[in-house]
């Protein structure tokens, strides 16, 4: 197998791979403008009830959903949401039901320098994206009569270096006492949800809490390029993580029951997700109106209060990065929303690696620049043998030039006499081909870490370089990538008999490099670095296969 060839079984490898994941995957977001905290204009959201598909029969259950039906302006002046900062967090909690209507991620800006925080959660009809919580079953308080209209102390909180309890309370007629209860933790992005039943009425009363995330399904389209997913995502006792996409929502509705699990929303670098109690038996679902907004969610075991008797049901919601470790702790498989494909088996040992050396050198960049010599060095008996043997099959060139003349157009004789040749010159037809395939994998491994990780995002090089989660606003990394690519076809002959396919050996440097150009500049550090590694190994190969008497080029 020839070097030329290698090259252009890499580019087209790569071509079809990132195609490929394009078809699988849903589109990913752009970065949106936050919701307004400071007297937003009053606005009209659909209802966000539980789907049908989950409904009990009794009537004490979840109204239908209805996409027509209004809940409370976000309206401050109206006294309708409550506003509440922590160290992470900045939120508005309907009191119409007590839902979370937006989340803005403070120490996450929409661009790099901007005062602006992300919005993961907007209470903006088009692009709706909301955390809904209540109470269901026999004795329901979110009923098909509507959401319960809690009572607040104050409109404003604001966490002081401490715990922050944001509390919402609601009685009934018959004298049960519910308070809903959001905990903010300092440096967190997980909320404790929780509510206080006390049964203050002469009956027993039974409640099921429910959680689910509800968005816009319309959105931004990915880069054919990079492809990033955007739709929900579920635990279950038997998968750790699996994806459910807004097509998948509009074909079938999920309906699981398991121990424990998780529902979640996702986006490139971002995630939500509501955590039951990991012990109690929960039942996971989705929900689709009218096609244009998706819920996934999750309800939970039956909870019997005694009259006179005082029930706390909790929950998790998480609104923040894909920090793995972070979501590791949280719940089994959560973690995985760092979607690393197929091959996270070997992005998360690379991920880690490349974590360890960044805490040491301080720069991202330098990081990835550090874990490409080290792989690189790893795969270095790889790169040798498959370079050591294109050389041997060049060297059989004259040979193979005599078989063709001696064989002509007979095809058996021909191939008998090339096996026959190999085996005597003990040379293995594809022994250039079988290192470059062990490498693609760890390739696209590394492909996906740089690709996935929230770490990158914002995160400096040196110089021009000021995010290598975006592309090179001046394209020096590509056009240098582009350069090293050409100079790694060069340092070999043009052997290739072909014109049409000596023609895609010149060109495959520039089409690649035009890839480049719309990489994350990360991406393309990595590229970058790993050609020039690659053109010092073929020089050290070539030296020593001329010191032993081998013919190298």
């Amino acid at each position: 197998m020839e070097s030329q060839r290698s090259f252009l079984i890499i580019g087209l490898a790569l071509v079809s791979f990132l195609l490929w994941q394009e078809w699988q995957k849903d589109y990913g977001p752009q970065p949106v403008k936050p919701a307004q905290i400071v007297d937003p204009a009053p606005l009209s959201t659909p209802s966000a009830d539980l789907p049908p598909s989950i409904r009990a029969q009794d009537s004490g259950d979840v109204p239908e959903s209805s996409i027509v039906e209004e809940v409370n302006p976000v309206n401050k002046q109206a006294n309708t949401v409550i506003h509440v900062v922590s160290d992470t967090l900045d939120v508005l909690i309907d009191t119409r039901g007590g839902d979370v209507v937006s989340a803005n991620l403070r120490k996450f800006p929409v661009t790099q320098g901007s005062d602006d925080s992300y919005s993961l959660l907007r209470p903006d009809a088009n692009t709706l994206y909301i955390a809904q919580s209540g109470l269901v079953g026999r004795d329901a308080i979110d009923t098909r009569k509507g959401r319960p209209a809690y009572v607040v102390e104050q409109q404003e909180y604001e966490m002081q270096n401490q715990e922050l309890v944001v509390p919402l309370k609601w009685t009934s007629a018959d004298g049960v006492a519910i308070t809903k209860r959001f905990v903010f933790t300092p440096g967190q992005h997980n909320v404790k949800v929780e509510y206080e039943i006390a049964n203050g009425s002469s009956q027993p009363k039974q409640y099921q809490q429910y959680g689910q995330l509800k968005q816009a399904i319309e959105g931004e389209e990915s880069s054919m390029f990079m492809p990033t997913y955007r739709g929900g995502a579920f635990s279950t006792e038997e998968d750790r993580y699996s994806k459910f996409s807004f097509d998948d929502m509009e074909d079938e509705k999920l309906n699981k029951t398991t121990v424990g699990g998780w529902a979640g929303m996702l986006e490139h670098y971002f995630v939500s997700a509501w955590v039951p109690p990991q012990e109690d038996t929960n039942q996971l679902y989705t929900s689709v109106v009218q096609s244009r907004y998706a819920a996934i969610g999750f309800k939970g075991a039956p909870v019997d209060v005694a009259p006179g008797e005082t029930a706390t049901i909790t929950s998790n919601l998480y609104m923040g990065p894909k920090d793995q470790d972070s979501l590791a702790k949280l719940a089994r498989g959560l973690d995985l929303t760092v979607d690393y494909g197929v091959l996270w088996w070997i992005s998360q040992p690379l991920f880690a690696l490349l974590q360890f050396i960044q805490s040491i050198v301080i720069n991202w960049g330098l990081a990835i620049v550090v874990i490409t010599i080290i792989v690189k060095g790893a795969m270095y008996p790889l790169t040798k043998k498959q370079y050591e043997s294109m050389a041997k099959m060049r060297n059989l060139a004259p040979k193979m030039a005599q078989l063709k003349e001696r064989h002509g157009d007979d095809r058996q004789k021909m191939s008998q006499a090339m096996m026959e040749m190999y085996k005597k010159e003990k040379v293995n037809p594809m022994g250039g081909c079988f290192p470059l395939l062990l490498q693609m994998p760890i390739f696209l491994a590394l492909y996906w870490v740089l690709l996935e990780s929230v770490e990158l995002r914002h995160a400096d090089f040196i110089f021009w370089i000021t995010d290598l989660s975006v592309k090179d606003p001046y394209f020096v990394l590509p056009v240098l990538t582009g350069l090293s690519m050409y100079l790694l076809q060069k340092l070999q002959p043009m052997t290739i008999q072909d014109p049409m396919q000596q023609k895609i050996m010149q060109w495959m440097p520039v089409a690649m490099s035009l890839f480049f150009f719309i990489f994350p500049a990360g991406l393309v550090l990595y590229w970058l670095i790993s050609n020039v590694i690659t053109l010092i190994q073929a020089k050290i190969i070539y030296a020593s296969m001329e010191k032993r008497g081998l013919k190298a080029k």
